[in-house]
């Protein structure tokens, strides 16, 4: 007999990485052809060499093996409510902090504490494919609101305003986006807030990638600077990125202290508490890499403009969407041909391995995401080389 699944589990698909992978599963590169992955958005490079001395040395303290408090080691918060005070112009404090196992996570908490099933998200198309994979097995409604390259593939925030209804709970926004790159201005953020504000309903801001593009003298947003931001704002963060840390496992939600009791509830069934050794890494990180981090920041920043020149040198049929932070949006030159056959062209002819469109939510078969922050600059002319070849067939 078959026993029963859950079906709001079973009828998500399957993680997208784990696809793509699949893809070229046990084949071999040549030398003069190696696999260049552009798949999935993990830092290309080591943890500072500083960071990994202190943890060498802290998973020999008796207290790395111990449980923390559900919200976090109370230095990492202080720590993360004071420099997000200072990036925003804001005034934190540590109460309106919960750390989580990665931003995933953090997501995972904040949405379980706002909505139920048969409730409403509103989630930008394309979306980060966790999100929606993860409303999806909650029962939560995942409302598209499309993104339109004429509008730089940011959200329109009178759109997003007719898509609420009585069971809408929140407006989500990356920001640097997964999986397009583009950042949302400080209006346009702040529009799509005062949505949220008017409707009475949560503004669910995810600012993983925040760390890297330069923001000059202005932060990115004003928000935190709002008196009355803890009735609307919910944000997401994580270390993974800024620190190299993605398997570490450790993100942060800040929000109304009240929100976060009944998300504390959640995050001690999933986990009980963040792994402490990952707290600890990201409290190094914040006390003492910010000079590591403006490298780092200089270094993507570098595969970006590299990324852009190349493509651009070699004028081939490929046109970048959006470009930002870890991804490029790509739109493909194979007119009405699925966006998965030509992600899997890619792999099979080129030995490129990428996500296809649809993967991040409905009508986008013309687009390609490449996470270009895997591979140095110096990939980056051999990638626009190969995109060329395969472009002639088009």
């Amino acid at each position: 007999m078959t026993m029963p699944i859950n079906p709001f589990v079973s009828a998500v698909e399957a993680p997208p990485i784990a696809e793509a992978w699949s893809w070229v599963a046990g084949r071999s590169f040549p030398a003069d052809k190696p696999l260049i992955d552009l798949c999935q958005a993990v830092p290309g490079y080591p943890p500072a060499a500083e960071l990994q001395a202190h943890l060498a040395e802290q998973v020999m303290a008796y207290d790395t093996a111990r449980y923390t408090g559900i919200d976090g080691i109370p230095p990492l918060r202080a720590a993360l409510a004071a420099k997000t005070s200072a990036l925003y112009g804001a005034d934190l404090s540590d109460r309106e902090v919960l750390v989580t196992s990665g931003c995933n996570q953090a997501f995972v908490v904040a949405v379980m504490a706002l909505a139920r099933a048969g409730d409403n998200v509103i989630l930008p198309a394309p979306w980060y494919f966790n999100h929606k994979m993860t409303l999806d097995m909650l029962g939560v409604e995942a409302r598209p609101l499309p993104c339109r390259e004429e509008n730089g593939l940011v959200p329109d925030a009178a759109e997003a305003e007719r898509l609420i209804d009585a069971n809408t709970r929140a407006i989500v926004l990356v920001t640097p986006n997964n999986p397009t790159g583009a950042i949302a201005g400080p209006e346009a953020i702040a529009a799509l807030y005062e949505v949220c504000e008017r409707n009475g309903i949560r503004f669910l801001l995810d600012e993983t990638y925040r760390d890297f593009p330069d923001w000059g003298d202005a932060a990115p947003h004003t928000l935190f600077r709002r008196p009355d931001w803890r009735q609307t704002l919910v944000h997401l963060y994580s270390f993974s990125k800024v620190y190299s840390l993605a398997g570490y496992r450790v993100g942060a939600v800040i929000a109304d202290p009240a929100l976060l009791v009944q998300a504390g509830k959640i995050l001690d069934c999933l986990a009980i508490c963040a792994p402490h050794v990952g707290q600890k890494a990201a409290l190094y990180g914040l006390r003492h890499l910010d000079g590591w981090v403006t490298e780092r920041k200089a270094d993507i920043a570098g595969r970006v403009d590299s990324f852009r020149r190349c493509m651009a040198e070699h004028g081939n049929r490929w046109t970048i969407a959006s470009i930002g932070a870890y991804f490029a949006y790509m739109r493909h030159p194979f007119a009405g041909m699925p966006a998965r056959v030509v992600a899997k062209r890619l792999a099979d002819e080129q030995n490129i391995l990428c996500l296809p469109g649809p993967m991040f939510g409905p009508g986008q078969d013309d687009y390609l995401r490449f996470a270009f922050a895997n591979v140095d600059a110096v990939v980056m002319p051999e990638i626009a080389r190969r995109l060329s070849v395969i472009a002639e067939g088009a």
